[in-house]
């Protein structure tokens, strides 16, 4: 029976333990055996709410570079990746112990030619239903739709389908036992998914008060990709010449992002924490989206907990590190909730009960 010995405070209430890893799970028993491994702030293992493993600029990878990519979020802390949509089958990662726990949403479901080439099942209003029933069978409990992308004929963003067709897609998944969430940046799109009582928003830039209140009352999370949003300037200098109208909108929904975001923080929206790595955006960076929610003014704790413990709760998994859970854990050098930088620099971390990942050992 191998030990491993943990000692500090505890997130989230902090309260200094003895913590000894023992078969892959958590106990507070005293073991007078066993290797002592790193003492600091320990927290339950990252989240990485909104990631893309198995996807790069032109589409799927290759299962190589899919797990570098899994690699670098883990090393980074995030053990528990929700991902918002991949080209890439990544269903063998379930079989690897030494990457992160993986909860995938399927394949991107867009509009015919309305999205990133390669990336999504492109469909018609009448196909959209069925295709998310399949995603819905495939995936590991979400489903991940197309909510609006610039549209050709309107030179500006729209709503992917009519609000109809997302209701009964929405309703079709949720019979399925599966959540929905919607890629959205602008406005239109977001009363017919929030008022069919979608699970999740991502990025939501366009969302106004009376849609905060509309996600609140009806338990719609968001999850806002602060670092994905900072690059809404660069999208709008590349469509200025073809699209003015949706330059002019993507700049003013960077210009309005802190006032949204924090609006719905302040209204009670739950929020998490997502790096959108995948694409454009590089892998183990979750890290930099924490410090970039608190930069908007979000307390470092919540923020931290947005890519922890209640985000690991939000997904079903174990929030803290009570007796007998398993061992998944990130140990800090510094208390992340008053140096948030930490987040930064892991000092050790442990999926399943191994170290796989440290700086000071």
């Amino acid at each position: 029976m191998s030990v491993l010995k943990f000692s500090g405070p505890v997130l989230p209430d902090g309260e200094v333990r003895h913590l000894c890893v023992v078969d892959g799970h958590i106990t507070y028993e005293r073991h007078p055996e066993g290797e002592k491994a790193v003492d600091g702030w320990i927290v339950p293992g990252l989240v990485d709410a909104h990631c893309h493993l198995g996807l790069d600029d032109d589409g799927a990878t290759s299962d190589e570079e899919a797990e570098a990519q899994a690699i670098a979020d883990r090393d980074a802390g995030a053990l528990l990746i929700r991902d918002c949509g991949s080209a890439l089958d990544t269903s063998w990662m379930h079989e690897r112990d030494d990457l992160p726990h993986l909860i995938r949403a399927g394949r991107h479901i867009a509009r015919t030619r309305r999205y990133i080439r390669n990336y999504a099942h492109e469909v018609e209003p009448d196909q959209l239903v069925e295709t998310v029933v399949a995603e819905a069978r495939r995936g590991d409990g979400w489903v991940k739709l197309v909510g609006d992308w610039i549209s050709r004929d309107d030179g500006d963003l729209a709503p992917s389908f009519p609000a109809e067709t997302f209701a009964a897609a929405i309703a079709a998944a949720h019979a399925e036992g599966a959540r929905v969430t919607a890629h959205c940046f602008g406005e239109g799109v977001l009363p017919g998914l929030i008022e069919a009582r979608i699970d999740c928003i991502e990025h939501g830039t366009g969302l106004s008060p009376d849609l905060v209140e509309a996600m609140v009352a009806h338990h719609v999370a968001l999850v806002p990709t602060v670092m994905q949003i900072e690059k809404f300037p660069q999208y709008a200098d590349a469509g200025r010449e073809k699209f003015p109208r949706y330059s002019e909108h993507m700049t003013d929904l960077h210009a309005r992002q802190r006032e949204t975001i924090m609006n719905a923080y302040e209204a009670g929206v739950p929020l998490y924490a997502g790096s959108d790595g995948g694409g454009v955006s590089r892998h183990g960076n979750l890290g930099g989206e924490i410090v970039a929610m608190t930069e908007l003014g979000m307390p470092a704790d919540y923020a931290l907990g947005a890519a922890s413990w209640r985000a690991r709760e939000w997904l079903g998994r174990n929030a803290t590190l009570d007796e007998g859970a398993p061992a998944d854990f990130v140990v800090f050098d510094a208390d992340p909730r008053l140096d948030v930088t930490t987040v930064l620099r892991p000092a050790c971390v442990v999926l399943r009960g191994r170290v796989v990942g440290h700086t000071r050992l």
